[in-house]
């Protein structure tokens, strides 16, 4: 095989994975968008989720900033030189790093230090198989830290919150993967995609979960008894009210596949892998000789185009409907961050600075900052960045980060240092609720997936602290202009996050009854 053509072909496939939804999720994703009701803040988000799709199609740039762990399912002809494709493939994913169609996220779990290039012990991941068939099927996954934190494993039989006894039964299967969706909550960018595993030992269940990921939005699943159980999931699910990003709405699931393994008399184990929204998973056939592609995977039928002044025109009508519009130039003042409420849109100008994991901890264990923060507000966002040859940085994607993980540390950094808004999605607990209370401090909630809509309202990069802890990592200086979230946390103690989470559990709780035999 010509290695060098196939390295090619191996670019081509993550730059369309990061940058194109393939078309059976576009469909999914336009189906979600016509049955929302108009004028509601999920409404509105969809709005931004499709204009995003349609902007990230045109920079040809990734359509989340969290461009994820690269996993390829690769089947091979007989004789293929397996050593040579992986030296193929994790070249193209340094190049695709490099240019900006990658976010650097191969991290060492000892040292903390990011390698910048995507490769390292265990990244890529790449699962070669044979067939004999004589060209090779390639297909690559993107999926991002956010909704891989929200996979989930049940071990049968078990006690569900919500649902009760769940047993080794396809009732007790059913009762866990409605529970999935629910503990998901907005945390993994819903409306979601899942893959269920049924069966196997703890690791292939779990591998066979994120091996159902790679079955189109639209097939059939050929077992009677599963197609019936991802029917009912798919009906169910969509009735929990949890909705796009976790704002309450008609869609929380946009897609379900199950399969089965055969498993150990004393293990019954249910896995689920959840996707985001942005369930960014191509494929090619490659002509096993020439290394070139032959045809694209996932690309039956048409190719949903969304209209920009379309989307334009439905987040005007949302931010017509009853919500309050403000618009906050930092530093911000307490007096300000209290007049808001839960539901209010904003709109930021200015300066704000982005802070992940590793801020937090460092912030957490000093009395000083880089910069003075007081008033000022912190984007929880690891974007993808790439520098000019003039040494100037651009921001090539830069959607939230999931917010809960700074749980531990967000309340006290807050108060440390005068923080007033933070930025993220999910929402956050009952540690960072008493914080803002006490505090005077506001979450705001962006539209997770989103990362070339917010590149947009990012208008220059200012500067950059702690380098030390790789680009997702560092404390970047962002001048954004218009830069739109929702708050879902204010300082007077309300929380959607916490009543969509009351609310789902309490309709959860009326699929307790038993439905399959």
């Amino acid at each position: 095989m010509n290695i060098e053509k196939f390295q090619e072909s191996m670019y081509q496939l993550i730059v369309e994975t990061s940058t194109n939804l393939p078309k059976d999720v576009r469909r999914a994703v336009l189906a979600a968008k016509e049955r929302e009701n108009a004028g509601t803040t999920s409404a509105m988000s969809l709005a931004t989720i499709t204009k995003n799709i349609k902007m990230a199609d045109t920079n040809v740039s990734p359509i989340c900033q969290d461009t994820g762990m690269p996993t390829f399912k690769i089947k091979t002809p007989v004789g293929a030189n397996q050593i040579e494709m992986s030296k193929a493939i994790k070249a193209a994913i340094a190049q695709a790093t490099k240019d900006g169609k990658l976010r650097s996220n191969s991290v060492d779990s000892l040292t903390g230090d990011n390698t910048g290039d995507n490769l390292g012990e265990g990244t890529p991941v790449i699962k070669f198989e044979q067939w004999e068939k004589d060209y090779i099927d390639a297909r690559l996954i993107l999926k991002g830290g956010g909704c891989e934190n929200k996979n989930i494993q049940y071990s049968l039989p078990a006690e569900i919150e919500g649902l009760g006894r769940a047993g080794r039964d396809l009732d007790g299967i059913r009762k866990c993967i409605l529970h999935s969706v629910y503990q998901a909550q907005g945390q993994g960018c819903s409306a979601g995609f899942i893959g269920v595993g049924i069966g196997g030992d703890r690791t292939s269940g779990y591998e066979l979960a994120k091996l159902q990921l790679f079955r189109s939005v639209e097939d059939v699943n050929p077992n009677e008894d599963l197609r019936k159980l991802e029917e009912y999931v798919m009906d169910k699910a969509n009735e929990l009210g949890i909705g796009t990003m976790g704002f309450g709405g008609e869609t929380t699931l946009l897609g379900c596949k199950i399969g089965a393994y055969n498993r150990l008399p004393a293990s019954f184990f249910v896995s689920v892998a959840y996707n985001c929204w942005a369930y960014r998973r191509l494929g090619v056939k490659v002509n096993s000789e020439t290394g070139v592609i032959n045809e694209w995977l996932y690309q039956e039928g048409e190719k949903i185009e969304f209209a920009e002044t379309e989307a334009e025109k439905e987040t005007a009508a949302a931010s017509a409907s009853d919500s309050k519009i403000v618009t906050l130039q930092a530093p911000v003042s307490e007096e300000q961050i209290r007049s808001l409420k839960v539901g209010d849109v904003v709109k930021i100008n200015g300066l704000m600075y982005t802070g992940r994991d590793a801020i937090h901890k460092y912030l957490s264990e000093r009395d000083d900052a880089p910069v003075d923060l007081n008033g000022q507000i912190i984007y929880h966002c690891g974007p993808v960045m790439l520098k000019d040859e003039e040494g100037t940085w651009h921001v090539k994607a830069a959607g939230p980060t999931t917010s809960i993980r700074e749980e531990p540390y967000q309340g006290d950094v807050m108060k440390r240092f005068g923080i007033r808004a933070v930025i993220g999605k999910g929402g956050m607990g009952p540690k960072t609720l008493a914080a803002l209370n006490e505090h005077g401090g506001v979450y705001l909630n962006a539209i997770g997936g989103a990362a070339q809509y917010y590149a947009d309202c990012i208008k220059s990069v200012e500067g950059v602290d702690l380098m030390q802890f790789g680009l997702p990592e560092a404390m970047w200086h962002l001048k954004v202009e218009g830069f739109t979230a929702v708050v879902t946390m204010d300082s007077h103690g309300n929380s959607l996050h916490r009543d969509i989470d009351r609310s789902s559990l309490e309709k959860l709780s009326q699929f307790k009854e038993k439905v399959f035999k």
